[in-house]
């Protein structure tokens, strides 16, 4: 274990509970920012054109100033790659398992201080606390999980050969190199780290782009992995704006992970294929919940609550369409009518709030047009539907819509925020046509009784996870399970064996044993094709391969 350690007296794990939002986390100082922002790798040999201003966020609660963080040129890109290269060259040659020891390292530091990144979560993004913690809950079950199975994924694989007995056969998996990771601001920690956890037990090295908004977090995770063991020059940040940054990372790297909106990811996807390397991209969605005749309609209602309100509905797989059997309509509605105004929103920095803030102006005055064109086209808001600035300047209650038809941008449009739209149907066939709507396929949730007849429904719906009787947890957290999504919600997934895969080249190694493939020495061409066609047709009547 590295003895380079954040000498940083951590508060007791009730002291973020007193702390009064909005404000700053006392114990963020600003000599412990300038220590993580030192994570940000710039090259000063090499500024040509000088950077840019440094970064600097607004918090959410109160839209005061964060800390500026350095923001980096392509020159700088170009050197993080090329430090990280370097040392995935050492790092390749290191034993699984000994890989596997740093990340569980890693898992324990990030429980024992959780405290420390909840507070940084929240006041770089806004979110709930019990919301923020979900990302602790499933970047230590990532940890774990790879930790530990990661030697299984990536083992080497005997196959049968071309001549058996002659042919041996071995898939290795191989590095790629240099993982890019392009991760948003919505989930941190999660989608910060927990994307390069497997890159770095696959051998490669990392260089992520951080999210101006939600940098803090990933520095501080950045120097718990340093803390835990990981070589310093291995995983390198960068920060900056996506189109100088993000593209100049693109433009070197060895394999791109992307998590974003659909625009950006076919742009990303487009620049990754000039250079003929690989891409995963989780994008957008717009995610259907269907609620059939059979369903136990409390229990629907509040796990659509959840399913749709999780992070202030900023989450790509929160539900934003609601299809309820006409049969038990006016009964859930009443219900999710119901669970929703009952839900507090706050900005304190404990246990207390059900929702947090929206995490921007520009994102507060998206959600607000959707449901403003929504009502302005015949739409019915059934509860919210408004700012709440008696909380805090970026907050909005949480929408239930009714009404909505397909002129309005709230219907096939993502949202990205607190708002859910109820529409009514008739039959099974019906409520998957409307679940298969449109161009997304990223998630899909089904409330029912009866189990096996959701679990065949599910198999119709076009969607890269499908929940039965809970919102998107369920597949989302079960990460032996691989995730992704379908059409315009991505290429590739995360969790499970591919998630570790995607950082890796199949290579085949064949060993031929005694005789080279061919006609031996002496044997006419002629002969060797009619003798190897009678074994062809042996093979067939035997039923190998």
């Amino acid at each position: 274990m590295n003895t380079e350690q954040d000498t940083t007296a951590p508060p007791s794990p009730d002291a973020a509970s007193a702390l009064a939002a909005p404000s700053r986390p006392p114990w963020v100082t600003d000599e412990l920012i300038g220590r993580w922002c030192a994570w940000v790798h710039r090259d000063e040999a090499r500024r040509e054109p000088p950077p840019a201003p440094p970064l600097t966020a607004l918090a959410p609660f109160d839209l005061a100033p964060i800390a500026p963080v350095p923001s980096c040129t392509p020159q700088d890109v170009d050197s993080a790659v090329a430090a990280a290269a370097a040392a995935q060259r050492r790092w390749a040659r290191t034993p699984v398992a000994r890989r596997g020891e740093i990340v569980l390292a890693f898992h324990d530091l990030l429980l024992e201080r959780q405290h420390q990144v909840l507070d940084l979560i929240q006041w770089e993004t806004g979110k709930a606390r019990y919301h923020a913690w979900m990302e602790i809950a499933q970047v230590a079950t990532i940890a774990r999980h790879y930790a530990r199975r990661a030697g299984r994924h990536l083992a080497p694989r005997r196959v049968r050969g071309m001549v058996p007995g002659l042919t041996r056969v071995t898939q290795l998996r191989v590095p790629r190199g240099v993982v890019g990771i392009v991760s948003p601001w919505n989930y941190p920690l999660y989608l910060g780290v927990g994307d390069v956890l497997p890159a770095l037990l696959a051998g490669n090295g990392v260089v992520s782009k951080a999210d101006p908004q939600a940098a803090l977090t990933l520095l501080w995770t950045r120097a718990l992995l340093h803390e835990a063991g990981l070589p310093t020059e291995l995983w390198q940040i960068v920060a900056g704006d996506g189109p100088t940054v993000g593209n100049a990372l693109v433009d070197a790297v060895d394999f791109v992970c992307f998590t974003g909106s659909t625009a950006t990811g076919r742009t990303v996807a487009e620049r990754a294929a000039r250079r003929l390397i690989g891409a995963s991209l989780e994008l957008g969605g717009k995610n259907p919940l269907i609620v059939r005749e059979d369903a136990d309609v409390v229990a629907a209602a509040a796990g659509t609550a959840v399913a749709a309100f999780t992070n202030t509905g900023q989450m790509c797989i929160h539900v934003e369409r609601v299809y309820v059997h006409e049969n038990v309509y006016d009964a859930f509605r009443a219900e999710l009518v119901r669970v929703t105004e009952s839900l507090r929103l706050g900005n304190a920095y404990d246990y207390t709030c059900d929702l947090g803030s929206l995490v921007s102006a520009a994102r507060l005055a998206a959600v607000g047009a959707h449901v403003e064109d929504a009502v302005a086209k015949g739409a019915t808001v059934l509860t919210g539907g408004r700012a709440r600035p008696d909380v805090g300047p970026l907050f909005y209650a949480p929408t239930v819509l009714e009404g909505v038809t397909p002129e309005m941008d709230v219907c096939a449009k993502e949202t990205f925020g607190p708002v859910v739209s109820l529409y009514p149907y008739g039959t099974d066939d019906e409520a998957v046509a409307l679940a298969n709507a449109g161009t997304y396929g990223l998630s899909a949730s089904i409330w029912s009784r009866n189990t096996r007849e959701a679990a065949r429904l599910a198999a119709r719906v076009r969607a890269g996870s499908v929940n039965v009787n809970d919102g998107a947890a369920a597949a989302a957290g079960s990460v032996e399970a691989e995730m992704g999504g379908m059409g315009d919600s991505g290429l590739g997934r995360r969790h499970g064996a591919e998630g570790i895969r995607k950082y890796t080249e199949a290579q085949t190694l064949a060993v031929q044993r005694l005789l080279p493939l061919g006609p031996p020495p002496g044997q006419s061409a002629l002969r060797f094709v009619r003798t190897t066609n009678r074994q062809l047709a042996l093979l067939r009547r035997l039923r190998v391969r």
